[in-house]
């Protein structure tokens, strides 16, 4: 169930709107120039390589190119069986949780697992909490972070228009630490299944 939480950006504290209506969150996402859907959830066997994960979904990468002109797409995945885990699981959290903004568009379809995606705009953050079957677009220079948790385990389709688009410009605000976690809105939203 995808969660989305929104507050004003003085006040972490208070959510303004708070839904798992798959219309609404499209809508409020839609305000910000940001697209949502979601595809069927296909089975990814576990470690699943990237060129099976890109196979297993060949028809809707294929549209989502055809339509928003990608020429690139890759598979990104952090499991606990996989023999690095706890070596990387810190540092690739670590990479996109400060504010910051891209010259390309983020599209990210999540195969497997969960991520928060937190837009921070028109004087409000928007929590996206995105589960299998998500795909999201955070419009380019939209300032942003990620969340993956303290203990992430997903698999995520991304789509560039080419090497660059995907450079962060961190912001150097510190606003990223006084909102809600991957952890918590997690928790929150087991309460509202």
């Amino acid at each position: 169930m995808t969660l989305l939480t929104v507050w004003k950006e003085t006040d972490p504290s208070t959510p303004v709107l708070e839904t798992t209506d798959e219309t609404e969150i499209r809508e409020a996402l839609a305000e910000l120039g940001a697209r949502f859907s979601r595809w069927e959830v296909k089975d990814v066997a576990p470690g699943a390589s990237q060129d099976e994960v890109l196979a297993l979904y060949q028809g809707e990468i294929d549209e989502v190119k055809q339509r928003e002109g990608y020429t690139l797409v890759d598979v990104v995945a952090l499991d606990p069986a996989q023999a690095d885990y706890d070596e990387v699981k810190t540092p690739f959290r670590e990479k996109f949780l400060s504010e910051h903004k891209h010259d390309d568009d983020e599209d990210r379809y999540f195969a497997k697992g969960a991520g928060v995606f937190y837009l921070h705009a028109n004087e409000k953050v928007h929590a996206v909490y995105c589960e299998a079957g998500d795909l999201i677009s955070v419009p380019a220079n939209t300032t942003h972070w990620f969340d993956m948790g303290t203990s992430p385990h997903y698999v995520s389709v991304r789509f560039f228009h080419d090497d660059d688009g995907w450079v962060g410009h961190f912001t150097g605000s510190p606003i990223a630490e006084s909102f809600a976690s991957f952890d918590q809105l997690s928790a929150r939203r087991a309460q509202l299944v």
